[in-house]
């Protein structure tokens, strides 16, 4: 594990990104494993993040940007290396960064990974590289794209644009990078054509919720959908075929006939249309719920409109086999860094409310390294800014339900 310090700490030594330090300040350095049994070299900036001021630069609305891809007939996308790394820190700042090792202490003169303004000023300085390109380039962080409806101009604006980036010293993996594609993948959504799709549709977990088979999973369904039941119009006459049959003298496993599949199919529809799925306004907070089970993760995030709480967006997925071997709290740790990430477009450079049924959870942000699998999925979350609150079981019926 030594070697392992020492080898980042000398590369990055040798690139200018840290130095030797007399910072009073101090945070630890963690040794995380990789899925293929290396070791990553992170630090634990959580002490310095809870102190810092939180930089309310925007991140770029994705539903603007997608306005301006979607009549592009030629997109090219770049992926930036390591572009923290570009962007020098001020001396005091830089004292803030200091992390011990075995061979010394040292502070960062690059901005690190896991300071949670960090994207923030990425952003920043990457609106001002792309300013003179407004009219046909834009980025989300390290994610920077092209696009264009004449093959010849958008050659030529492609090269301007890498010309700037050389300039400001920026790199892009080439793996990474299409040029001049018809069809890609940005933000989340597949582009080009003429049109623009979600890969994870807002509504999916709820279209594809599987017919409930018992009691148990009746119960459950009917458990996300009363969460919403103020905005559907006859909630209780549409939901009578289903909440007949957990009466005491019906079988465990429920007889269902097309009345209740058509309660079924009524029920997830009004759960997918307004009034009950809202557009997200990027001006609020929002709040993410999240839950586990034995077999799968579920997670809603929500907005709050006149004081009635609003899905924006459902989803959902099984576990796989090696996660199933996890245990309760790593399972609901696995569900929430999952969310996060996979709605990270509409979370990220904003403050939110995170809400899950597992009290121990509360603990996740002063948690100590004793479990190096916790520890690596909360350190991926030190870039966000949101607080931990518990919300009992019943009370998280939605995303419960479809982590089932």
């Amino acid at each position: 594990m030594r070697d392992v310090v020492e080898r980042e700490v000398h590369t990055m030594l040798e690139l200018g990104v840290i130095e030797r330090s007399r910072s009073e300040w101090r945070s630890p350095i963690v040794l995380v494993p990789k899925p293929d049994g290396s070791l990553r070299f992170c630090i634990d900036f959580r002490k310095v993040n809870a102190i810092s001021k939180f930089d309310a630069y925007p991140m770029p609305r994705t539903d603007e940007l997608l306005e301006r891809l979607g009549k592009a007939k030629f997109i090219t996308t770049l992926d930036l290396t390591k572009g923290y790394w570009q962007i020098p820190l001020d001396r005091e700042s830089q004292e803030k960064t200091a992390f011990t090792t075995p061979s010394g202490l040292f502070h960062f003169v690059r901005m690190p990974f896991g300071l949670h303004g960090a994207p923030a000023t990425f952003q920043r300085m990457m609106d001002r590289l792309l300013a003179p390109h407004l009219e046909y380039a834009a980025a989300y962080l390290d994610d920077v794209v092209i696009y264009g409806r004449d093959w010849e101009d958008h050659i030529n604006q492609v090269a301007a644009v890498l010309r700037t980036l050389r300039d400001a010293g920026l790199t892009a993996n080439p793996k990474k990078c299409k040029i001049g594609a018809q069809e890609t993948t940005y933000l989340g959504y597949r582009l080009g054509r003429g049109l623009v799709r979600p890969l994870v549709g807002k509504v999916e977990a709820i279209r594809n919720y599987p017919t409930p088979t018992t009691k148990r999973k009746v119960r459950q369904f009917l458990g996300l959908a009363g969460d919403y039941r103020r905005f559907v119009p006859q909630f209780a006459s549409i939901a009578a075929p289903l909440t007949s049959l957990l009466t005491k003298d019906k079988p465990q496993r429920v007889r269902w006939d097309t009345e209740c599949d058509s309660a079924f199919q009524q029920l997830k529809e009004a759960l997918c249309s307004e009034p009950v799925l809202l557009s997200p306004d990027f001006d609020k907070p929002f709040c993410l719920q999240t839950d586990a089970s034995a077999t799968g993760l579920g997670a809603v995030l929500s907005q709050e409109v006149d004081g009635e709480e609003h899905p924006v967006v459902f989803i959902s997925r099984k576990l796989f086999p090696r996660e199933r071997q996890y245990s309760v709290i790593e399972r609901e740790a696995l569900a929430i860094k999952w969310a996060v990430e996979a709605l990270r477009y509409y979370l990220l450079g904003g403050e939110f409310t995170l809400l899950t049924d597992h009290a121990p959870l509360k603990w996740l942000q002063t948690m100590r390294d004793t479990n190096s699998r916790l520890m690596r999925w909360y350190l991926a979350l030190q870039p966000y800014v949101f607080s931990i609150h518990h919300r009992a079981g019943k009370a998280n019926a939605n995303a419960d339900a479809l982590s089932r």
